[in-house]
């Protein structure tokens, strides 16, 4: 096998693209490819219900096309079934492709693909007919009817696979390939028989095992009749020393992993291969995962088959990542804590003064040290190093008003959006807010102040205006010897590299624009 080779042979030729999904002239895989949800309800009579069973069925078709070694391509009826429209298409990770270039979006009329008409017609599986020669590569093909399961009834035909299988390398199959092709073999029954996908069954993880971590084929009693060598090597691993096959795999995995607590239930129902599920086991150290697929043909179970990742490494990075992520909180949580013990000693220093001026500079001091420390105690809960800064803001917001002398009557107000920022910007970002309301509020003694947020691609724009007494007359930010503007200007051109200007509004009062680059990840 030939692990996620590619052929460069050329694809066989699609027969038309439906109109309006490729620009007249265009090759298919120059055009923008459309989702299987737009081709459903453009050219076709499927419903909902159709549609949901067939988004289930290409969520997990990754499966069939390796255990196949083959490409997969879904035709749906067009409406009136005049044609067929490709939706949706499969490579193989196991070997090598039939189509080089996407073909999603072409249509057949029908007559032009016979084993399509013909699945679609008996309602069967077709494999009959020579390998296709026409570009030079021979490609087998089959096709396998699709039927959604309807509870009551014998279900309901909705679209066809084309299963193109490139022979060019062709050669005298392993016991491996021989289980994968009789797997696919079954999985294609349980297609056309409307039990795969399974109704009810639980989204595929992405990082559920694939057919090439590991691969173990059962009995109807739960007996290992294959397993690849990397599902050996998996339960090597988790200690096993006796051989697998002929083994009840069940029995074997919880001695392995559960020798002094309980089983765990859902390790028997998957072990044994019972039921559609996901299920992780530990021992000495190692981690694997299991998914189970009942191989239920014919309307009897006649084996299953259990997928096998070692997870071991994954798992332990998503430990550290957890214990230093809740490292980070604790630190913000502790820094928050100091923050406002600073805030607290400035506070009871400021009580203690006789003189005006002092006793206003350390309250000052005080709403800036609590405004970093609502920033650190937002990050305290937050899973990574992003906050709402919406939250951030209000409570800003709400500080500042409640600080304001009481003759000033005026509760200020968020109009639009932050949303989602980095700490890196937050912090400062909550400072300059901070000295900006508290300014607007001291000195302005507006009726009316509000932060209006317009939120841009690449910049956030951030305007705070009131309609106080305005700026005094011949008013320079780059002569003013206000602390707080000083502040504002440093913490906007210094730290978030952005602009800042600060004008009288027409209808009165003062309006302080700032304008900040926001980073492709906020």
């Amino acid at each position: 096998m030939n692990g996620g080779a590619r052929s460069t042979c050329p694809r066989i030729p699609a027969l038309g693209t439906a109109a309006g999904l490729v620009v007249a002239g265009e090759s298919t895989h120059d055009a923008l490819v459309p989702t299987l949800s737009d081709l459903v309800a453009r050219h076709t009579a499927l419903d909902e219900a159709d549609l949901d069973w067939l988004h289930s069925l290409v969520s997990d078709w990754q499966l069939l096309a390796d255990l196949s070694f083959a490409d997969l391509v879904l035709w749906a009826p067009l409406a009136g079934e005049s044609g067929w429209i490709a939706i949706a298409q499969m490579r193989p990770t196991t070997g090598p492709t039939v189509y080089h270039d996407d073909i999603v979006g072409s249509v057949a009329a029908k007559g032009e693909r016979h084993l399509i008409d013909t699945a679609w017609n008996e309602r069967r599986i077709c494999r009959e007919g020579d390998p296709d020669w026409s570009t030079g590569v021979p490609v087998r093909e089959e096709t396998i009817p699709v039927r959604r399961a309807v509870e009551g009834g014998e279900g309901r035909f909705l679209a066809v696979i084309q299963r193109s299988t490139n022979l060019s390398s062709a050669r005298t199959p392993s016991r491996l390939e021989l289980t994968y092709l009789q797997s696919a073999s079954d999985l294609a029954q349980m297609v056309a028989e409307g039990r795969f996908p399974f109704s009810g069954e639980e989204p595929i993880l992405v990082r559920s095992p694939r057919v090439g971590d590991g691969l173990l084929r059962l009995d109807r009693a739960g007996r290992v009749t294959y397993a690849s060598p990397n599902a050996l090597s998996a339960y090597r691993r988790l200690g096993l020393h006796a051989d697998l096959v002929g083994s009840e795999l069940g029995p074997v995995t919880a001695t392995l992993c559960y020798s002094d607590e309980p089983i765990n239930e859902d390790l028997m129902i998957v072990a044994s291969g019972r039921a559609a599920k996901e299920t992780e086991v530990e021992s000495g150290g190692t981690t694997v995962q299991l998914r189970a697929i009942p191989l239920i043909v014919g309307g009897g179970r006649i084996g299953a088959l259990v997928l096998i990742r070692d997870v071991t490494e994954l798992r332990r990075r998503e430990r550290e990542l957890m214990t230093k992520d809740a490292t980070i909180r604790e630190i913000h949580h502790r820094v928050k804590n100091n923050l406002q013990t600073v805030a607290a000693l400035l506070r009871l220093q400021a009580r203690r003064l006789q003189v005006p001026e002092g006793r206003e500079a350390l309250e000052e001091a005080v709403r800036r040290v609590g405004s970093i420390a609502i920033v650190h105690e937002t990050l305290s809960h937050a899973p990574e190093e992003f906050v709402d800064f919406d939250e951030i803001a209000d409570r800003v917001i709400a500080m500042a008003g409640e600080v304001s002398a009481a003759e000033a009557a005026v509760t200020p107000r968020r109009v639009g959006a932050f949303g989602v920022l980095p700490s890196l910007i937050a912090t400062p970002l909550a400072m300059a807010l901070t000295e900006l309301l508290q300014n607007a509020l001291q000195h302005g003694r507006p009726r009316r102040l509000e932060v209006v947020v317009e939120p841009a691609l690449d910049r956030l724009n951030v305007t705070v205006w009131d309609d106080g007494q305005g700026l005094p007359e011949g008013f320079d930010l780059d002569s003013s010897t206000s602390l707080g503007l000083q502040i504002v200007r440093t913490l906007v051109e210094g730290e978030l590299s952005g602009k800042l200007s600060v004008q009288p509004r027409p209808a009165g009062g003062t309006e302080v624009v700032l304008s900040i680059p926001r980073p492709a990840s906020g």
